[in-house]
Formats: structure tokens, sequence, C-alpha cells
């Protein structure tokens, strides 16, 4: 103690961003945001989704353990869609997990999609057109998750511990720097509520999501930076 410090993880340029990534079908930056509309509705239709730019398209990419804490995303699903928001889903892992989110898709079809297994370019392509990613983990020491959420202007939704508090900035009222949401409790009330602020912001103030979209966009997470610390 005092004498360690850590170093947040990097994120390669070459592949992560939305400008120059020819894994996407519209690539954009913080000024042209409006094109992200499009990838969005190209996921939603290779996710077997609704099309439906008023729906808030939250996104899991993640192995499927409860480290992530993926349980939470389970539990907490049906307050997400009561509200208006959708799942897409992109992970393989835990069996039980894996039937869990099978069975969520066959309940609830144009609402969650479902793909199990690991495929970089559709990962991409979820950054790209996905609203909020949700990264609820039990513990996280760094995570590159939230890290391309915010290069993507795909706002994360995390739990505040470890690399994940070190890196998104709580959009709580009266705080004008945040870029993200996070929750403290591992209970899935507590995700819950951030999920309806998240749902809120982006259902009745457009503008202000994508003010804090473009913020995201403006953090310097390059290894550059790491390697400066």
């Amino acid at each position: 103690e005092g004498r360690l410090s850590g170093i947040l993880n990097g994120v390669d340029d070459g592949i992560w961003s939305p400008q120059n990534d020819l894994l996407l079908p519209m690539r954009y930056d913080r000024d042209t945001l409006e094109e992200k509309a499009e990838n969005k509705r190209q996921l939603q239709i290779a996710m077997g989704l609704k099309v439906d730019d008023k729906a808030p398209l939250f996104a899991v990419v993640s192995r499927l353990t409860s480290q992530k804490g993926l349980d939470l995303v389970l539990e907490a699903l049906p307050g997400l869609l009561e509200q208006g928001g959708q799942l897409a889903l992109l992970g393989a892992g835990d069996p039980v997990l894996q039937e869990g989110f099978l069975a969520a898709a066959a309940e609830h079809p144009g609402k969650v999609g479902v793909q199990i297994g690991y495929h970089e370019a559709f990962s991409h392509r979820i950054m790209g057109g996905a609203d909020v990613i949700l990264v609820p983990s039990r513990f996280e020491p760094c995570g590159l998750t939230q890290l391309y959420g915010l290069k993507y202007g795909t706002l994360p939704l995390v739990r505040r511990t470890g690399g994940l508090a070190d890196t998104v900035k709580s959009c709580q009222v009266g705080q004008s720097d945040g870029t993200g949401y996070l929750f403290g409790d591992y209970d899935a009330g507590a995700m819950l509520s951030v999920i309806g602020q998240a749902t809120g912001l982006y259902r009745g103030d457009r503008a202000g999501f994508d003010t804090v979209r473009q913020r995201g966009l403006t953090e310097d997470f390059s290894w550059t930076r790491s390697a400066d610390s």
C-alpha cells in the first residue's frame, strides 16, 4: 500500500474504433452519432428483435458466468422488458445461464435475442448497434467491455466494483460529467433501478442521452494513456 498502483486496460484503436470499424454496417464518430441508428436497426433484424428505435436496446457480450453477474441480468430481465427495453445477448458458459437466456428468448420473441457462442465480428456489431451495454460483475479487476461501450457510444451500465468503478462516471442527477450508470449492491432490484434511469433518459430526453454518449466517445482509454500511468 502506498507503493503500488493499478494500471487500467487499454483499448486497441486499430481494432475498436467506430469511425474505422469495417465490421459495422455504418461507421460514425461523436459528430455523426445519427449513423448509429442504422447499426441498431440491422442488429435488431439480425437478433430477431422488433425494429423499434423507441425501444432502448440493452446488450450483453460476455462469458456466461456468475462472476460476470449474468444471474442478475436474468432476474432483472422481466422488469427491463416491462419498461419497454429489448435485450441482445452474445455469450457462452454456464449451461444453467445459457438455458435461462434461451428460455427468455423463446418466451419473449421480438424482445429478447440470444446467440450462444462467441463471434468476434458480431461482438463489434452489437457494440455498434446497442444503446446500453450491461456489465454487472461480482468483481472485475478492470474489464474491457465497458471501455468498448464508451468507445462506441453505447452507455455502460455496470456494478460499482473494481475497474468498472474506476472507468465509468455516474449519470446521477446533478453530475455533469457522467458517462454511464452504476449500482452498488449485488442485487437485481438495484440494477433494475439504474436500468430505469437509463430507459427514462433514452425515451424522455434523446438529446441528453446522446450528450452522455458523446462524453464517452471523447474519453481516452488507449494503451498510450495506460502506459503513461
